[in-house]
């Protein structure tokens, strides 16, 4: 029976391979479907469909056509700022300054050989799937950090480098929900379900807290790496096959100059850390927030260039000691072809960037939202079954619109208040849609950092199309969305609190 079912989801996942990969290239793709929207926006705004926002008493959207006149002015005077504006660029390029000079000094090869050769290879899956989901504490950092990382891993342990990069990249996104720590997600969509609630009941929502989903995610995270790791092993990386690309690594055992370099880097790392808490943790530092806080603070917004130093200064020292740097010019030269390689991607970034804001122009995300609203509202579900149609509605809305906070502006106002008339608190609705919202970013091409997991990819498969990472990540979608959803549920049947002072029932 199991093999049956085997057979079954491989057949599957051939499936959405073979249709996926009779796409154009990817950036092909992405022009084609900026072109799409727009014809598709003059369709359906001929059609007069309109919605009353959801977050907004009396105002009414409708779809923007992008073939009027002001859609045309749009899209010759906006495609400049979309590419600029295009969320992953400027992070990609920032942090791989610092991720580019550590890995070619060879420091990431050496940190890397360290680890597998110290770490049992059973558990690194594991490990590499829990440091995906802790990432989201660094905001969107974990992106461009983890999946490449992941790759060379698996690479230099002989084993095939697009597993890692699923692994890490299904904890960074399908996992973006889950935590041991408070992060910046919890209080940018906490505040909207307070505000939600409060048109129901302001005596409530004046007593609930941003920590709503503490408990709940803080357990998440075990399932989740529990659940990453067997579908890497069992399902995901026997579907790859042996890797016979050329950026296998041979795990040899670090030399002299290899240790020295370590040593370095470790000082290095050690002084910039501290004097980075320096800026951090005492009372009034500059990157503490005004309320005194770190979670809302200069420090969140600041971890892109704080990862870039933590990498660029250590590759630094590293390269001095092992004489991969001499001078300036060889700094300026690595740096140069770190950059040389990005290539690709900004290309890809034009493209997905017109795609993607199109998309956002037209309003058609918010009317599919407010009609697949309507229709969960209009199924008269109670009990159990409404919190999965619930989640099953926002997954597929997650597909559509990839801001976690924009469909949480949109969808709290309506829920929240639906779900506590039926006696469930805006806390329980909340974590419904976290759950929802984390599982499918990693099927979605309109995830904006689902160009640049193309990219990564890419450098080990060159043929590497949509399809074929869609069906790659497909099985940690499903397993994620089932195994998540019946954690709630039994959380629910459970009656234990979500977080502090937040229940299950209104």
């Amino acid at each position: 029976m199991v093999n049956k079912r085997k057979g079954i989801l491989q057949k599957v996942l051939d499936i959405i391979e073979r249709g996926g990969n009779r796409l154009p290239h990817p950036i092909t793709l992405f022009a084609v479907l900026a072109l799409v929207v727009v014809v598709l926006s003059a369709v359906v705004s001929s059609l007069g469909l309109k919605v009353e926002h959801p977050g907004e008493e009396g105002k009414i959207v409708e779809v923007n056509n992008l073939l009027s006149s002001d859609g045309i002015v749009y899209i010759f005077s906006s495609m400049t700022e979309n590419f600029i504006g295009f969320a992953p660029l400027g992070v990609v390029l920032v942090t791989m300054i610092g991720i580019g000079l550590a890995e070619r000094t060879g420091l990431i090869s050496a940190c890397l050989r360290g680890f597998v050769l110290s770490v049992p290879r059973q558990l690194i899956t594991y490990g590499l799937v829990f440091a995906g989901v802790m990432s989201s504490v660094a905001s969107d950092a974990g992106y461009v950090v983890l999946p490449p990382l992941g790759a060379v891993i698996f690479a230099a342990l002989g084993r095939h480098p697009l597993a890692g990069l699923a692994a890490a990249f299904a904890g960074v996104s399908a996992g973006f929900s889950a935590n041991l720590f408070l992060s910046a997600t919890d209080p940018l969509l906490g505040e909207l379900t307070i505000n939600a609630a409060a048109i129901i009941d302001p005596a409530y929502a004046d007593g609930m807290n941003i920590a709503m989903n503490y408990y709940f995610i803080f357990v998440s995270v075990f399932l989740l790496t529990i659940v990453g790791g067997l579908v890497t092993e069992k399902i995901v990386e026997p579907r790859l096959g042996e890797y016979k690309g050329q950026y296998r690594e041979d795990l040899k055992g670090l030399n002299d100059v290899e240790k020295k370099g370590l040593k370095w880097a470790g000082v290095s790392i050690a002084i910039a850390t501290v004097l980075t808490a320096l800026l951090v943790l005492p009372p009034g530092a500059p990157l503490r927030g005004e309320d005194g806080g770190i979670i809302q603070s200069p420090f969140m917004s600041s971890l892109v260039p704080i990862i870039t130093i933590l990498f660029f200064i250590p590759g630094l020292f590293y390269g001095i000691a092992t004489k991969e740097i001499k001078n300036d010019k060889d700094v300026a030269n690595q740096l140069s072809d770190t950059m040389a390689s990005m290539g690709m991607f900004i290309v890809l970034a034009f493209t997905a960037g017109q795609f993607v804001a199109y998309f956002s122009e037209t309003n058609m995300g918010l009317v599919i939202g407010v009609y697949g609203a309507e229709l969960l509202e209009s199924a008269n579900l109670s009990g159990i079954p409404l919190i999965i149609g619930f989640i099953l509605v926002a997954a597929v809305i997650n597909l559509f619109i990839g801001s976690a906070s924009a469909k949480w502006a949109m969808m709290a106002p309506i829920f929240v208040p639906i779900m506590m008339q039926l006696g469930y608190s805006p806390e329980l609705t909340q974590m419904a849609y976290r759950v929802a919202d984390s599982t499918t970013n990693i099927i979605t091409p309109l995830m904006t950092y689902f160009a640049i997991i193309i990219a990564f990819a890419q450098k080990y498969d060159k043929k590497m199309g949509i399809g074929t990472l869609i069906s790659v990540m497909f099985p940690y979608s499903i397993f994620f969305l089932i195994s998540w959803t019946i954690m709630l549920i039994i959380w629910m049947l459970t009656g234990a609190d979500l977080g502090p002072g937040s229940p299950i029932h209104y």
